[in-house]
């Protein structure tokens, strides 16, 4: 199956590959790329939240990593929809928090998140490819943006209160186009179609090409690969199967609920023509074949509404 690729998936390689620090300059082009600035992976951390789950294997892949400075990074790859997707970025970014906060610490000593999410499923409404979340403070009458003091800024080194809550990135990979403008698209169009764009110069795919070859892994690691892009396939047939055939049994009960709606409608109707006609309830209920206290009902509802 991965004979003809080249390359081998980024979700694959977050997961085996990326972990080892020979790899950090993968994770230093992408990161850099993404968020606008230098950054440089210094350790890749340990939670709960990144732990392997045998029975989550093929559904969950996370990668939690510090940079030099100190900030937090999660990345995340998730293939599946997830209705709830939002909660759980905030859930996951939340007990980072908590986790690399030591006991007794002061408040100052909260970590930057940053929340990155490689989705291949459609989140929200909206057609790009790639939002970026932060939490600003507007003002609700002047409509201007809150700053942190002057004393504040010379404390903790920001600007803003943004540059201390977490920051959120949703990469939409299915809603792009396959035309890579900047270099963060082309970072894109690899997630995306596992092979890199002609003519690439964003940071770190130089050593995606050198370091996350298929051919240079060995037999026991195509054979895993090999499993997993199957695994992958597998239960992506089985969610689109599912989604058929809810549609199906969906159009199906609504034709048989519209069709019961409609003799319940044509009931009615005989029952307030019949009664209109001086037939007695015993008439009318042997005749619609409803119980009398039934039809005693439709035309005490009728009544109300007539008057």
């Amino acid at each position: 199956m991965a004979s003809s690729r080249t390359l081998v998936s980024f979700d694959w390689a977050i997961k085996r590959l990326l972990r080892q620090k020979a790899s950090f300059g993968i994770l230093n082009g992408f990161l850099s790329e993404l968020l606008l600035q230098d950054i440089k992976v210094s350790e890749i951390l340990e939670s709960e939240g990144n732990q392997e789950d045998e029975d989550d294997k093929y559904n969950r892949l996370d990668l939690l990593c510090t940079d030099t400075i100190g900030d937090l990074i999660i990345i995340e790859v998730q293939f599946y929809e997830e209705s709830d997707y939002f909660h759980r970025c905030l859930y996951a970014s939340s007990k980072v928090i908590t986790e690399f906060m030591s006991k007794g610490e002061a408040y100052r000593g909260v970590k930057k998140v940053f929340s990155i999410n490689i989705l291949y499923f459609d989140l929200g409404h909206g057609s790009d490819y790639l939002y970026k979340g932060i939490i600003d403070f507007r003002g609700i009458h002047l409509e201007d943006r809150l700053e942190l003091s002057e004393n504040q800024k010379e404390k903790f080194g920001k600007k803003f209160p943004s540059d201390i809550f977490p920051e959120y990135y949703l990469i939409k990979v299915n809603n792009f186009n396959n035309i890579a403008k900047t270099t963060i698209d082309e970072w894109i169009y690899f997630l995306k179609n596992t092979e890199l764009p002609n003519n690439y110069k964003a940071q770190g795919l130089a050593l995606v090409d050198s370091q996350l070859k298929y051919d240079n892994m060995d037999i026991a690691s195509k054979r895993k690969y090999n499993q997993y892009l199957k695994e992958i396939k597998i239960s992506q047939d089985m969610l689109e199967t599912a989604k058929f055939k809810g549609k199906i049994e969906g159009k199906i009960e609504g034709k048989i609920e519209g069709k019961i709606e409609g003799k319940i409608e044509e009931k009615i109707d005989m029952i307030l023509v019949l009664h209109a006609d001086k037939l007695s309830i015993a008439q009318i209920a042997k005749y619609v074949r409803l119980p009398e206290d039934d039809v005693v009902s439709i035309i005490n509802e009728h009544r109300k509404g007539q008057s």
